[in-house]
Parts: C-alpha cells; structure tokens; sequence
C-alpha cells in the first residue's frame, strides 16, 4: 500500500476515534444497583460505581465466583468464543483484587464473594481486521490504527459482597468499544476485543471494591489466580509481533488444567 493511501487511511481512523462507547445496561443480576454514580473522570470506557467504605474496609479474604453471560450477550457466539470471553473476565478481575484482597480457592461464609456478569459482547470484524493487521506492518509503533467495521466491545458488571450476608460493598458497571487509534489490536477472532477489554475492565474492578486506605500488594505465593491461567504467556506476545493479530487463545485466557491420566492397559 502506498504511503499517500495509508495517510487517507491514518486520517479517517483519527476521526473515528471520537466515537462514544456504548452506554452501560444493567443486566439485573446483581443484588443491587441502588447509588450509582457515572464516572465523570473516565475517557474510552463509560463507568458506574458504588462503594460503601466501611463494608469494603471489612473485606479482607474473598472469593471469585465465575463470571456468567447476562441472557443475549453472547447471542450468535459458539460456546468457545463465549467461554475464552468469560474466562478471561475472571483471569483479570482475580488479577487486580488479588493485589488488595487474599483470594480463596473456595468460598467461606466468613469471606467476601465477588460475583461478574458480562452484559454485553459486540464482536471483532474479523474480515477488515487482516487489513488493520496489514496497516500497522506498513506504519509500525505502539498506537495501532482499526479500519472501519472492526471494533467489538466489552460490557460487564461485578459486585462484592460482604462476608455473612452483611450485604454488597461495591459495585461497577462499565462498558468500553474498541478504538480506531490505540493498543486494541485487530484480531481474526470474533472475540478478540472483548477479551483484550476484559483486563481495563478488572483494573476498573480492582479499583472500585479496594478501600481508600487498602494499599497494593505482591502476588501471593502459591498465585491464587492459576486456576485461571497464566498471567503472562510469551506465545502470544511473539504471535501478535509477527502477525499484527491478537490471538485470544494464546492470551491465557483458558486455564492451563491438570488432564487426568488415561488408564493403562492391564495385559
């Protein structure tokens, strides 16, 4: 592709970036959705949170409940690209509360419990995206450049509920599209940008249940996040730098699970 093209191509994706993100629904899943406040503070992502401090401040050792599709979110996906998708959700949200709160294996009637719901999963245009893949090949550098009918987006919500039936903590509505100009990288998955916007939505979960005062902390050693997968797979990074394409399953996004041994053969 000619420069001169690839700049008509840079400009009209600069314009694009403007575009709002979908606005937040709750799916009614929750126990609560009373007190939202909308994030005035926020740019991409269109966020709405509660907090109630002294609940949150007596949270100290939770439970990761798994994330669970609202009815029609993941409407026309295969039970696959639903699941990497979920997945992911709860990789990330476990991720950033594991860096204020202790995470437990299992849940306990004296911890807290953290409960998602993924609302809504607009997919990744996959055709146009082998397109943006070839533009960044042509324009290298971080900030990557979507052509038009790529962009997917990430719904969800989450609450933390506090030990003993005390009641909810905190909750969260957020809501982020993919954008024209930025790191959402073009994937030839359908999901491939709601699993990339699973992990700012766990940054935004962290944020909202940690308490004020609760200060970040180390990762816990045995990880209490294995069970979701590994936090770091050089795979992926090495696919994405050859290809230009994001590639959920190379994310980490499926927990790498004991297989049971297969009986041998007595004779």
């Amino acid at each position: 592709m000619r420069l001169h093209g690839m700049t008509a191509a840079a400009c009209a994706a600069l314009g694009l970036a403007a575009c709002g993100t979908t606005a937040v629904e709750p799916s009614g899943l929750l126990s609560s959705y009373d007190g939202l406040t909308p994030r005035e503070d926020t740019v991409r992502a269109a966020i709405s949170e509660r907090r109630d401090e002294a609940l949150a401040s007596g949270v100290e050792r939770l439970f990761i409940e798994p994330a669970v599709l609202a009815p029609g979110a993941g409407e026309g996906l295969t039970e696959l690209e639903q699941g990497l998708v979920l997945r992911e959700v709860d990789r990330q949200i476990c991720y950033e509360v594991s860096e204020r709160f202790t995470v437990l294996g299992e849940a306990a009637p004296d911890a807290g419990r953290v409960r998602a719901v993924v609302t809504r999963i607009t997919p990744t245009g996959r055709a146009a995206s082998a397109a943006s893949a070839a533009s960044g090949f042509f324009i290298p550098g971080p900030i990557g450049l979507r052509v038009p009918g790529t962009l997917g987006g990430l719904a969800a919500e989450a609450e933390l509920l506090a030990a003993n039936d005390q009641g909810q903590a905190a909750v969260i509505l957020w809501s982020r599209d993919a954008q024209a100009v930025g790191t959402d990288n073009p994937s030839l998955s359908r999901v491939g940008d709601a699993v990339q916007l699973a992990e700012p939505f766990g940054d935004a979960v962290g944020d909202a249940f940690a308490p004020e005062d609760r200060e970040v902390r180390s990762i816990a050693d045995p990880d209490p996040c294995a069970r979701f997968g590994p936090r770091f797979r050089p795979e992926g990074v090495a696919a994405r730098f050859v290809t230009g394409l994001y590639t959920p399953e190379l994310s980490g996004a499926q927990a790498e699970e004991d297989e049971p041994e297969a009986p041998q053969d007595e004779r």
